[in-house]
């Protein structure tokens, strides 16, 4: 089998004319489907036309006007700002500022107009045009402002994720007289291509392509794009390649010029997609090929390019866009999903520290999911006010067969490897319905239909913490006491009191888990533990993550599984397996660097489980992560599962962002979005089957009705009634601190399964403890102390 990539232009060129056309389309279509799956995805945008003035005279350009032709020869501000609002309240993303080249250097008109708005030049005033655009409206600047020095890349890209020129064609003799380019300075190839080289050098994600049909061979324009592909090896900057074709426009020169056959169209296309290779993103555009779309997905595009639903293209104005719902239409019926995506592609945003200016970063997050595309919906962790979308019906079989076969082996017991959770995370459109679908038949065939909880009390014994977790709301320092509450410890006397009222609501389980104090030591919670066993001998006692087991061994000079042996004599029944955020490294340096690590995380949990105490596992997903992270941290639960078999249940929890410092930095995107959330637990149920049989979701963090849903995606748990819930409040979470039985029974009943109260390990409690549970009396007046000693523990 030819690799592409590898050819020249004259061996890509022998090999294309050896393929027929069939072939060649099908070749390109499978590298498509290996690069990008089932997606086909488009920009949101609306097109600012900063200025139709231009230095260039190509013969088939109806954008480029003379000043006669134009009532200003700039927008002025305020029409480009009422362009973007427009856009931003139909829900764009994306402002496209396109304008001629350079049009000072040959109209006085573009000087006078430059010098009245206060501009020396057409990119100062195309810079602070993106920036008020950003800064007033959030969208995304993307700059189309032709031949560019590295100088010029590198002042737009502080206001702009992503920039475009097109190559058009490295054919000089385009440029000739007589050609489509002559007269046209910016159009020499030499200098095209120097200006894309600049890009790369710049640091720039850039777009660029070819135009089809103005005159060029099939030689030419695999020339081209090996020149493209030679740039783009040596900078990795070119994150799309158009390949657009000419359409005859009145009143040019090429007015009577053919349109290139649409088979030429597809040709190139499929060459271009070859010769790059399955990663890269190709476009065609859609409104200049109405009902052939389907044709082009054949050919190996996985791009639409922006669609305006409130600006025409003003390139091409006798084109209009075609309609959001008939674009997904036409999409889905060529067996492919239509995905929203930002300027800036989701490779060049999971490589942002290269790519995206520093002062760019937290705008393009607030757009984004956690694959780099645009979020589709508005849900948010923790936030009573929104709404989970409601789910369809899974019907048919998946559009992408690389998550069919994926799932069919994991419902088999199969482990996945990465690559096949990540698939499975980057299931669309209704894969995730039929997805959901098939978690939810494995958990019933696991489980069966009922849906257990435990009734229980969580006790946060201090919220004073050393430990500096960007993510956490909750954990007070001295430079937190501005935020949701000043520092608290509880005295024992405290503790043992809501350990007992529990006892008397019924509760089977107390939580216990809190900050780092500095004066805590390991005899700290070897008092807690003593404290509560007396209040409530009969409870048992969920407490104490990773982290505070390896801070109580340390302060004691003992090691962690001698430490651990003293907690379990003591009264300990179980550890929650939080402080997990997410096991991999590179991600934990980011969020909880001073915290333990992934290696030292499974130590500490294998070790419980070897001396007999079983654990949770959970992941705190929705962050700075992307689902790579989210793959890796599923395998390290199975596989420590397989060795030791101690995790009872796992539990997802999104990120609640509101209150977060990480978000509040700008660092994080706002949470996941609900098809994340949806994805996490019904991919949790098919990666960790048959091992860990119980996924749980957090209705504190989701809601009732989002649980709810989450009952219908492979979740047959809803952990526990709490009483009490401090830590998602305090992120800004507002789905309230206690869901008592009668409530959870119900959520559980109105999807029409049956609800079971359980202990902590899953067993059935005594039927006194299950009756005395209805009908709590209301908490009493809870005592907190200020927390004032900063001092290290000695």
């Amino acid at each position: 089998m030819t690799d592409w990539q590898q050819l020249d232009g004259a061996q890509a060129a022998d090999q294309a004319a050896a393929m027929p056309l069939p072939e060649l389309l099908a070749a390109a279509a499978a590298a498509r489907d290996s690069g990008h799956g089932a997606v086909v995805s488009y920009s949101r945008k609306v097109f600012i036309p900063l200025t139709e003035l231009c230095r260039d005279v190509c013969h088939y350009c109806t954008y480029a006007k003379t000043p006669r032709r134009l009532q200003a020869a700039y927008l002025d501000p305020e029409a480009v700002l009422a362009i973007a609002r427009a856009g931003q309240a139909q829900g764009c993303r994306e402002a496209l500022f396109t304008l001629g080249d350079k049009p000072e250097l040959r109209y006085r008109t573009a000087r006078d107009a430059l010098r009245a708005l206060g501009y020396s030049s057409t990119l100062a005033y195309l810079r602070a045009m993106a920036e008020r655009v950003l800064k007033e409206t959030g969208l995304l600047p993307h700059l189309n402002p032709g031949v560019l020095a590295a100088d010029d890349y590198r002042t737009l890209r502080t206001v702009a994720p992503s920039m475009g020129i097109m190559l058009e064609s490295a054919s000089p003799r385009l440029a000739a007289r007589g050609g489509p380019h002559f007269g046209s300075p910016d159009k020499l190839p030499e200098v095209r291509l120097k200006a894309i080289e600049d890009a790369g050098v710049a640091g720039v994600a850039l777009t660029s392509g070819l135009l089809v049909g103005i005159g060029e061979t099939r030689r030419e324009r695999i020339d081209s794009l090996v020149a493209l592909r030679d740039s783009h090896r040596r900078h990795g900057h070119l994150q799309e390649i158009i390949i657009q074709n000419f359409v005859p426009k009145p009143g040019t020169k090429l007015a009577a010029a053919p349109p290139p056959p649409f088979a030429e169209l597809q040709w190139t296309i499929a060459v271009a997609r070859l010769l790059f290779g399955p990663a890269m993103n190709i476009q065609a555009p859609p409104n200049l090929n109405e009902g052939r779309l389907g044709e082009l997905i054949a050919a190996g595009i996985n791009d639409w390019g922006g669609v305006s639903p409130v600006t025409p293209d003003h390139v091409n104005p006798e084109s209009p866009w075609p309609q959001l719902t008939e674009l997904a239409q036409q999409t889905a019926a060529a067996g492919k999903t239509l995905v929203e995506r930002l300027t800036l592609y989701p490779a060049y945003l999971r490589e942002r520290q290269h790519w995206l200016d520093a002062s760019l970063v937290t705008a393009v997050l607030r757009h984004a999911d956690a694959a780099g595309f645009a979020r589709d919906d508005s849900w948010a962790a923790g936030d009573s006010r929104s709404r989970a979308p409601a789910a369809a019906a899974a019907s048919g079989g998946f559009a992408d067969r690389a998550i069919a076969a994926a799932v069919a082996r994991a419902r088999a017991g199969e482990r996945l490897d990465a690559p096949d959770l990540e698939r499975l995370f980057a299931a669309r459109g209704a894969d995730v319905d039929r997805l959901c679908a098939a978690a939810d038949a494995l958990r019933a065939e696991a489980c069966g239909d009922t849906v257990s909880y435990v009734v229980n009390r969580n006790i946060n014994y201090t919220n004073l913490c050393a430990y500096k977790c960007q993510f956490c709301a909750f954990a007070k320092g001295k430079a937190d006491e501005d935020l949701r509450g000043a520092p608290y410890v509880l005295d024992l006397a405290e503790i043992g009191r809501r350990a007992a009222e529990a006892w008397d609501r019924g509760a089977t389980e107390v939580c216990l888990q809190g900050g780092i104090h500095p004066a805590f030591t390991g005899q700290t919670y070897l008092d807690v533990l003593r404290t509560v066993k007396e209040a409530a001998p009969g409870i048992h006692v969920h407490a104490f993550s990773p982290l505070e087991v390896t801070q109580g061994a340390r302060t004691l000079g003992i090691g962690v599984e001698a430490f651990l042996r003293q907690l379990r004599d003591a009264g300990l029944g179980t550890l929650p397996g939080t402080a997990a955020e997410i096991l991999d490294d590179e991600v934990r340096r980011q969020i909880c660097p001073d915290k333990v690590n992934t290696l030292q995380w499974l130590n500490v949990v294998a070790t419980a489980h070897q001396v007999g105490l079983r654990t949770t596992a959970t992941i705190m997903f929705g962050h700075l992560e992307a689902p790579r992270h989210w793959a890796r941290h599923l395998l390290a639960i199975r596989d420590l599962q397989q060795q030791t078999g101690g995790f009872t249940e796992f539990v997802p929890l999104p990120f609640v962002h509101m209150e977060a410092p990480l978000y509040r930095r700008g660092r994080a995107r706002p949470g996941p979005t609900w098809r994340e959330a949806r994805l996490m637990h019904a991919v949790s149920r098919l990666a960790l089957h048959p091992l860990i049989p119980n996924i749980q979701a957090s209705w504190t963090k989701l809601g009732e009705a989002g649980a709810a849903q989450l009952l219908q995606a492979g979740v047959n748990d809803l952990g526990g009634t709490l009483m009490n819930e401090s830590i998602s409040r305090a992120a800004g979470a507002a789905h309230g601190q206690e869901l008592p039985p009668e409530r959870m029974d119900a959520l559980i009943r109105s999807v029409g399964r049956q609800p079971r109260q359980r202990t902590t390990l899953y067993g059935e409690p005594p039927a006194a403890r299950i009756a005395q549970s209805y009908d709590a009396p209301e908490l009493a007046a809870m005592s907190f102390r200020a927390a004032r000693d900063y001092q290290a523990a000695s």
